[in-house]
């Protein structure tokens, strides 16, 4: 599970003259995204902010838990948790700033970009050397790809024809 600015996103918001919302998605993180599910490990978004950037976007990557517009995140995650039958130990959460901090202590893993907020980085697990939207989300689908021995299956298919 993932916030979305400066997790997938370099936290730069930038508008147009008439007021619509930029926001840049590092492309290996959403490739990171797309075969972690594909190593059948299900990926949330939960945001404090609403955007159609971020719906098409997701909608692009096919996750399916998609929550935007979460002032208080800890309420949707909670049930998040409950409907997908996991335990909190199951879970890896990356995120940022102090608004992430109620879900961060409580998952197994948590982690936050290079860039992330003092406060969040001496809380959280782990400290990715990737600023958020420049890879800390693909390096985290890595981690979690390799731990559970489904990376290599993705190498196989990448490599195939190469030896």
């Amino acid at each position: 599970m993932l916030d979305v600015d400066g997790v997938l996103t370099n936290n730069y918001l930038t508008y147009s003259d008439d007021g619509q919302e930029h926001k840049a998605f590092y492309t290996r993180d959403g490739h990171g995204m797309v075969l972690l599910q594909k190593s059948n490990v299900d990926i949330a978004i939960i945001t404090g902010r609403k955007s159609q950037l971020v719906a098409h976007r997701m909608r692009d990557l096919k996750v399916k838990h998609v929550h935007q517009g979460v002032p208080d995140k800890l309420p949707t995650f909670l049930k998040l948790v409950d409907e997908l039958g996991l335990n909190l130990e199951q879970i890896a959460y990356i995120g940022d700033d102090i608004i992430d901090l109620p879900i961060l202590k409580r998952v197994g893993l948590s982690v936050t970009p290079q860039d992330g907020d003092t406060e969040v980085k001496s809380r959280v697990d782990y400290t990715s050397p990737f600023n958020g939207g420049q890879g800390c989300v693909r390096e985290v689908c890595e981690i979690i790809m390799r731990s559970q021995d489904t990376w290599q299956q993705h190498m196989d298919f990448y490599l195939r024809d190469l030896d």
